[in-house]
């Protein structure tokens, strides 16, 4: 499961630009996960439009995930789905989307953390770990340590999200996320395929840096 760099998309962010367009740059870029969301297309234009989706993230060897929707998840043979707390409950979204599909969950604290991976949650989404204006009802930043906090509490890999870009993004993974989740820092780039890029070498150095600490007697110790 590749989380390294995890794409959100947001047509409302794209520029005038076509959706897969922007897509196809950002997998050329070294996205390694797709989660599809479009809060605004019918379900019949999600379906046509996740079919392409998909197809291009099995070319670049990348995960692809619905948001929210279960049913979309299943009629387009998607990898899996990621919901949060206003969608159907993990432990019920488990039950409709059996392993090996996957399912993430959005928190925000390690109370929540641990319940998701008590219902089967295979990743988590953490987050906001900074301001981010692209969810006008996101909540407010829970920032690098909490993020460090969750991180800490589970046994499943962890993605930060929420305000992550090229300054920030060593930072989330040094707090010890398997990767991050970048939505306008990406989509909203005059050039998504470099930004990707940018992002997830950064993203790939800090992996790198604190798998060395690990190994390294005296070093990794979070302070």
């Amino acid at each position: 499961m590749r989380l390294d760099l995890y794409l959100v998309t947001d047509p409302g962010l794209i520029r005038g630009r076509p959706l897969l367009q922007v897509v196809t740059a950002a997998l050329s870029g070294g996205v390694t996960a797709i989660q599809f969301r479009d809060k605004g297309a019918t379900p019949r234009e999600l379906f046509v439009q996740g079919a392409e989706m998909r197809l291009l993230a099995r070319r670049h060897n990348a995960l692809f995930l619905t948001n929210d929707r279960v049913d979309l998840a299943l009629a387009l043979a998607a990898d899996g789905v990621h919901v949060g707390p206003e969608d159907l409950p993990p432990l019920e979204t488990r039950s409709l989307m059996p392993r090996p599909r996957l399912m993430g969950v959005s928190v925000g604290t390690v109370l929540e953390a641990l319940s998701a991976q008590e219902a089967g949650a295979d990743y988590l989404g953490a987050g906001p770990v900074f301001a981010t204006a692209t969810k006008s009802d996101a909540r407010e930043p829970i920032g690098i340590p909490a993020l460090a906090s969750i991180a800490a509490a589970v046994r499943i890999p962890v993605v930060g999200i929420g305000g992550i870009n090229a300054r920030n993004a060593a930072s989330v993974v040094e707090a010890g996320a398997a990767g991050v989740a970048v939505v306008s820092a990406i989509v909203a780039a005059e050039d998504p395929e470099s930004a990707a890029r940018e992002i997830r070498t950064l993203v790939d150095e800090a992996l790198r840096s604190r798998e060395t600490d690990k190994r390294t007697p005296g070093r990794g110790e979070r302070g």
